[in-house]
């Protein structure tokens, strides 16, 4: 059994907590706000008050032998991302390296947007990442933090470099289901599979000091995926907009112009090498519940 304390303990951390909790583990989740605590709660597991930005609420975080920091900068912008991702990471390694016994293990959710542009083309861990926007750029530092800071402590740190998110309360099926959608790739991991990956270097004992991208089997272009999901949901393929379209509107900011300018596909080989069984492998099985609700009569926007 291992002592798991999850900071930030929200979307993928709950679920995260969840997977750990019935393989036996003990399993804490950190959260600041009363609503955060009572679903850590809800999810059968520890809760504890504590904010990574504030660096004297940190002691009341137990020991542990596995940390996992998943905290959300709440989509503000590239300084609150900064204080949350970097700030707020080095806090939880500082209050860690002071103490008697330190964690032996350290997981920083990331996410692919600090690939930057590749044309369209796979990347993988060993590509140079480039982020475009000042937001990636602030998740490239947090790596940095999440690898180096964490030895400087006696932590093994492993940085997991999650693609786009969906699941329960996150299949959006209005956005793609309604369009007009823009071209371009998705590259897509159930949150079951989030969770699960990190769950699975943890107990694995594998990905220490590396950097592990998490990504379902098939990335898939935008278009192709709504029109295959208006077919399952038997509805008519949505409007589609090019990204030059997308790109002459004038109220664009310059944030969102990059991140529509900013096309890859992800490969997952490395973590399938490593031995992790994916409960969704693509998109496809990934849906199905999120289909289903739909047609039984529920709402496209409430899935």
């Amino acid at each position: 059994m291992a002592r798991t304390v999850i900071v930030g303990c929200g979307y993928v951390g709950l679920e995260l907590g969840r997977q750990l909790d019935a393989a036996g583990h003990e399993v804490t989740g950190v959260r600041r706000s009363d609503a955060g605590l009572d679903a850590v709660a809800e999810a059968g597991l520890d809760a504890v008050r504590a904010d990574a930005t504030d660096a004297d609420s940190l002691a009341a975080l137990p020991d542990a032998d596995w940390v996992v920091f998943a905290a959300s900068s709440g989509g503000r912008g590239a300084d609150a991302a900064r204080d949350v991702y970097v700030e707020g990471l080095r806090n939880v390694i500082a209050a860690y390296a002071d103490r008697s016994s330190p964690p032996d293990r350290l997981v920083y959710t990331s996410s692919t947007g600090v690939y930057g542009d590749h044309g369209g083309d796979f990347v993988d861990e060993e590509t140079p990442i480039e982020p475009t926007t000042e937001k990636t750029r602030v998740l490239a530092a947090a790596e940095r933090v999440a690898r180096e800071e964490t030895a400087a402590a006696g932590i093994d740190g492993t940085v997991a470099r999650f693609a786009g998110l969906y699941g329960p309360d996150r299949y959006r099926l209005d956005r793609y289901l309604e369009g007009p959608v823009t071209e371009g790739y998705l590259n897509m991991v159930h949150r079951d599979d989030a969770a699960g990956a990190v769950a699975f270097l943890l107990e694995s004992d594998l990905a220490r000091d590396d950097v592990v991208l998490v990504v379902d089997d098939e990335p898939v272009d935008k278009w192709a995926f709504a029109d295959w999901l208006a077919t399952e949901c038997d509805e008519p393929a949505p409007p589609k907009r090019t990204i030059e379209e997308r790109l002459d509107d004038p109220d664009l900011s310059a944030a969102a112009r990059r991140r529509i300018q900013t096309s890859k596909r992800c490969s997952n080989a490395r973590l399938r090498e490593l031995g992790y069984d994916f409960a969704y492998p693509t998109y496809r099985e990934g849906y199905s519940a999120a289909i289903e609700a739909y047609l039984s009569g529920t709402d496209a926007s409430e899935i």
